[in-house]
C-alpha cells in the first residue's frame, strides 16, 4: 500500500513538486486547502469537477458554481466533465447497495467510478499524474481510496498521487478558506441515498 508521506505529512512532496498533476475535485470546500498546498509546488495544476453521483441536477449546479469560484481564486483549469450522460450510470451502480449506510459498499463503487474516470482522462490530457480531494474527508477512508486510485492509474497507466489531506488539520483549513470565500457547503455526500440519511440525522 503506497503512503501518503512520512510521518504526518498529508502527501509527498516529491510526488508533485515540478510535475502536472490532475486533481479530482469531489467539491469545492475540499478542494480549498489542497489546491493552496499544491499550486506553489507543481509546474501545471487542473481540476477535473467529475461527481455524476451529485443528486438531484439543482444541487450538482450548486456545487459547480461553487468550484467555478475555487478555480478562480487560485487561478487553476478547471474540467467540467459530463453530468447528465452519466448519472444514469451511476444510479444503475449504486441500487444493488441502496441499503447500505453511508461509507460502505456504494461508496467503494462510487470512488472507484470517478477514480477511473479522472485516470482515463489523465491519460488523454497528458497529465503526468492524478490526485483526489477526496480523502480530506474525515468520513472518508483515506486507505481505499488510495488503494482505488492506485488500481486505476495501473489500469490507464499514469500515475496516482497517495494522499491523506486529513493530516496537518487539512480538514479544518478547509472549512475556514471556504468561510473566508463564503462558499456553498453541502450538508450530504451526494448521492440519492445519502440524501435521505442526512435528512433523518437532522431530525
Amino acid at each position: 500500500m503506497p503512503r501518503a508521506g512520512k510521518k504526518n505529512e498529508p502527501f509527498s512532496v516529491r510526488d508533485v513538486r515540478g510535475r502536472s498533476v490532475l486533481l479530482h475535485a469531489c467539491c469545492a470546500p475540499d478542494s480549498t486547502a489542497v489546491l493552496d498546498w499544491w499550486k506553489p509546488l507543481v509546474k501545471r495544476l487542473a481540476v477535473l469537477f467529475y461527481n455524476p453521483n451529485v443528486y438531484p441536477p439543482d444541487e450538482y449546479e450548486r456545487r459547480l458554481e461553487a468550484m467555478r469560484i475555487v478555480s478562480r481564486r487560485w487561478a487553476v483549469e478547471l474540467i467540467e466533465d459530463e453530468y447528465e450522460a452519466d448519472a444514469p450510470a451511476f444510479n444503475s451502480a449504486f441500487e444493488p447497495y441502496a441499503l447500505e449506510a453511508e461509507g460502505g459498499k456504494r461508496c467503494a463503487v462510487c470512488f472507484e467510478l470517478r477514480l477511473r474516470a479522472t485516470a482515463q482522462k489523465t491519460q488523454e490530457l497528458g497529465f503526468d499524474s492524478f490526485a483526489t480531494t477526496l480523502t480530506i474527508s474525515p468520513h472518508k477512508n483515506h486507505r481505499l481510496i488510495n488503494a482505488l486510485g492506485t488500481r486505476a492509474g495501473a489500469e490507464f497507466g499514469v500515475d496516482y498521487v497517495p494522499t491523506n489531506f486529513k493530516r496537518q488539520e487539512g480538514f479544518k483549513r478547509s472549512v475556514e478558506l471556504s468561510r473566508e470565500l463564503g462558499l456553498y457547503r453541502q450538508r450530504y455526500c451526494g448521492c440519492r441515498y445519502s440524501l435521505p440519511e442526512r435528512l433523518q440525522t437532522d431530525e
